[in-house]
């Protein structure tokens, strides 16, 4: 078995600063996207709207409904110095974050006049915070104070604040619960949904919160236990039925995104058949790895060295995957979170 350092440099490469998305595609479906045919192993680039044209007959979408919550919040010490924190989850009495700069436990940090959080204690790099409000009302403090939770690569995105928010949610965003975007979904508007289901495109729904593991660094442990980090998914009994007559009908299951991907395959047996329409994922889905359910993946251009490359590579294997990549550099792709897209069918 290859080391990790060794694995992680065959899924590297070398993406020119200009290509790293610091806004969206305006109209959303306007970004380019990347069809790539596995049979024949033809390349289309087209427009993300031309969707429609590529997808195989009785094709039924699975859409993350995941909504990003405004998980980013600036805090103010007693000395005045400002401090940025990205909550991540709660544990029913503390907040657990990351902060741009080291605590002090006991420490008192004000987000308005009418909420702070004490610094209770630290567990590796997370920080618990005690808030001054009680938990039932952190949704309104974050819809009220934060902002999205955008990754460190977008720097100098024209944007404004509301903007930023309206823009890193999809249009089919309902159950609040991630700190990042399932950015394959962002491409989606109203009128393109529709437009699909009127030429016989299914679209089902599954929930998975996209939480900080997506896009943590791959460890050892991870890479020689083959498992990751845990996320919750669920779906819904029209969900499981529609997959399940897909499956008998032989119709194409076709992932808008990498996170509908490890929660369709976890909760589906060695036979297709879903057995757990709820629960946790840690799937470490690589190359080699044979699919229960999905046939095709919608999906962004994913950061180097990184576990949703190994994911992609799964379904068209690894140097395909590269070359592709090499591909979508030379004809100007736009990479990561407000990126273009690709499609494997």
């Amino acid at each position: 078995m290859l080391s990790l350092s060794d694995a992680l440099s065959l899924y590297d490469y070398t993406l020119p600063s200009a290509l790293v998305a610091q806004e969206p595609s305006r109209p959303r479906d306007s970004a380019k996207l990347l069809v790539y045919r596995r049979e024949t192993q033809k390349i289309h680039d087209v427009q993300f709207r031309d969707i429609g044209r590529f997808l195989p007959p009785r094709s039924v979408l699975v859409l993350n409904e995941t909504k990003v919550i405004p998980a980013k919040l600036t805090a103010v010490r007693a000395s005045g110095g400002k401090i940025a924190l990205l909550y991540l989850e709660h544990d029913g009495r503390y907040l657990r974050v990351l902060s741009n700069r080291r605590l002090r436990i006991g420490e008192t940090l004000q987000l308005a006049d009418d909420a702070s959080l004490v610094v209770k204690s630290q567990d590796e790099n997370v920080w618990l915070l005690e808030p001054s409000f009680s938990l039932s009302q952190l949704n309104l403090f974050l819809d009220r104070l934060g902002s999205a939770p955008l990754p460190p690569y977008i720097k100098r995105s024209p944007l404004s604040s509301d903007e930023l928010r309206r823009e890193y949610q999809s249009v089919f965003a309902r159950e609040p619960g991630s700190i990042a975007a399932p950015t394959a979904s962002l491409h989606f508007t109203q009128e393109l949904l529709e437009s699909l289901r009127d030429s016989g495109v299914r679209m089902a729904r599954v929930t998975l919160h996209v939480h900080l593991g997506t896009f943590a660094p791959l460890t050892e442990e991870q890479w020689e236990q083959g498992r990751l980090h845990t996320e919750h998914y669920h779906m819904d009994g029209a969900t499981v039925t529609l997959l399940e007559e897909a499956k008998s009908a032989h119709a194409p299951i076709i992932a808008v995104g990498t996170t509908v991907v490890r929660a369709l395959e976890s909760a589906s047996d060695e036979n297709g058949k879903v057995i757990h329409p709820s629960g946790t994922t840690n799937l470490f889905i690589r190359e080699n790895y044979k699919f229960r359910l999905v046939e095709g993946l919608i999906t962004n251009f994913h950061v180097p060295r990184s576990s949703l490359l190994m994911l992609v590579s799964a379904l068209t294997g690894r140097e395909k995957l590269m070359n592709l990549y090499r591909h979508a550099i030379s004809r100007q792709y736009r990479f990561f979170s407000f990126g273009d897209a690709m499609m494997v069918l």
